[in-house]
């Protein structure tokens, strides 16, 4: 049985970080971990291959080749399932979709021939039985169960290209103690945090090791810290150790609770394993909308202080900002942006992705330590408004990249942090302007500068008393050598 699995395109949004990804060479941020999940479940005699479609286009011989086309997807990735599923019809190839998406919405997918929904530990063995025995199988296999993940495989690892991506992941526990109304993690999910056995999670990060990756990990569980008490006492523990005596190959990040704050030893021993950022879920300072929304682990709380003994136990902070609930009043803006709360917090600004946009700002900040030193040395101001193109610099910074730069929170005298982000806002903009303007300068001067060579070479006297042949014979290696100065400047241009 040859089994492809597809991956569909994401659109070009926050999340794809299509643009930002050409900083550092990559095509993709995350592999599709649900579909090498899938993988590893189906029977180690079938034959099986990968296409990420954020990586690789789908090929009509890689669909010719298949007997089922698996596919998983989420909802911002509908345009590119639509696609595949008309390839697919076309091409007379039989399609087993599961995932998000269609979890949701297979009912709006009729030419799809089976749905494996809900968690595919429980539902996709029902489907394999069905084949094995020769029965035809059912269109849809669902379940109001949740799935034990200690029965949960090691992913397919090997399947993915890995040096087309910026991480690899690794999933500890599925669910979330909260119930935030916007989110739909409970509903998919539930309220129950299960969790791998520490070993299993040991023999992730191994076979990633033996696979040669390093670098960073993604642990993609919404909330890392929904059970403490397995985390404190169990996993970072093992996971500490493991770190230590394999020379600590990689960097961790994850997602988690506000409430991390409060736990000191925690922020300490998820360091010590090799965390080095989580993802935090602001959304917003109005109390009123925070209960609005049943966010009730952000409510009274300082949230600014709280991110703050995060940084300050060593962890970088990005966050998500939500703006429109209904009980949002007319401050709203202001306060995200750092108006009245962030004065009385004694902070710069509540940081929000245009805040990296305003290179204006960042230079006439006077507590930023640019602005202050451009201040001081108005050459030094000159040379720095020269060097970066407005017009240019605001298409650079629309992408990715400098929007997840903007959404570290960040504020003023937080020491390494606040220089990483105040750094990559202008570090990366400077350089593709400079690039671009060495590139522009080159071209329209190569053949003065050849020309100038040529003739400094040719009308230059020779040092000491020489014959004619001699004096010949030293104007021609000079020749010689600007033409070769000329090839080699081509070459570099």
């Amino acid at each position: 049985m040859n089994i492809l699995l597809v991956y569909p395109k994401y659109p070009d949004s926050f999340w794809s970080f299509t643009h930002a990804l050409r900083f550092i060479s990559k095509k993709a941020a995350v592999p599709p971990l649900g579909l090498i999940t899938v993988s590893a479940m189906l029977p180690g005699t079938w034959q099986k291959r990968l296409v990420d479609m954020n990586v690789n286009s789908l090929k009509t011989s890689d669909l010719a080749w298949a007997d089922y086309v698996f596919i998983s997807a989420m909802h911002i990735q509908k345009d590119s399932v639509t696609e595949v599923v008309a390839e697919c019809v076309k091409q007379q190839v039989k399609i087993i979709a599961g995932g998000p998406l269609f979890t949701q919405e297979y009912v709006a997918y009729p030419e799809i021939d089976h749905f494996i929904l809900n968690e595919a530990e429980i539902t996709l063995p029902l489907f394999l039985k069905d084949l094995e025995k020769g029965i035809t199988p059912e269109r849809v296999y669902k379940t109001s169960e949740f799935a034990d993940l200690t029965k949960c495989p090691t992913p397919d690892y090997q399947l993915l290209k890995r040096k087309e991506y910026a991480f690899m992941n690794i999933q500890v526990s599925r669910g979330c103690p909260f119930a935030c109304d916007f989110c739909e993690i409970t509903s998919l999910l539930g309220h129950k945090v299960r969790m791998k056995s520490t070993q299993q999670i040991i023999n992730e990060l191994e076979k990633l090791n033996s696979l040669n990756w390093r670098g960073s990990v993604f642990v993609v569980d919404d909330n890392f810290i929904g059970n403490k008490n397995v985390i404190k006492n169990d996993l970072l523990p093992t996971m500490i150790t493991w770190m230590k005596e394999h020379k600590y190959p990689f960097t961790f990040n994850t997602q988690t609770s506000i409430n991390l704050a409060d736990d000191k030893e925690l922020m300490e021993m998820m360091i010590n394993a090799g965390f080095s950022s989580t993802f935090i879920g602001i959304e917003t300072l109005e109390e009123v909308s925070l209960q609005g929304c049943n966010k009730v682990q952000n409510n009274n709380r300082d949230l600014l202080q709280s991110v703050k003994a995060i940084q300050q136990a060593g962890l970088q902070v990005s966050a998500g900002f939500i703006v429109g609930f209904d009980d949002d009043t007319s401050s709203v803006f202001q306060r995200q942006t750092g108006g009245e709360a962030g004065a009385q917090h004694g902070h710069d600004r509540v940081p929000r992705p245009g805040d990296v946009v305003d290179l204006a700002r960042l230079r006439r900040d006077p507590h930023r330590r640019r602005g202050a030193r451009q201040q001081q040395h108005p050459r030094l101001a000159q040379r720095h408004e020269q060097r970066v193109d407005p017009q240019r610099g605001e298409q650079l910074l629309r992408d990715p990249l400098h929007v997840a730069v903007a959404a570290r929170v960040a504020p003023r005298g937080a020491g390494r942090l606040e220089q990483v982000r105040r750094e990559d806002r202008g570090r990366l903009v400077n350089r593709e302007v400079a690039r671009l303007r060495i590139d522009d300068d080159r071209h329209a001067l190569r053949p003065r500068r050849l020309q100038q060579r040529r003739e400094q070479f040719r009308h230059q006297k020779p040092f000491g008393v020489v014959g004619d042949d001699q004096r010949v014979g030293a104007v021609q290696s000079r020749e010689r050598r600007a033409e070769g100065a000329g090839r080699g400047l081509a070459r570099v241009t």
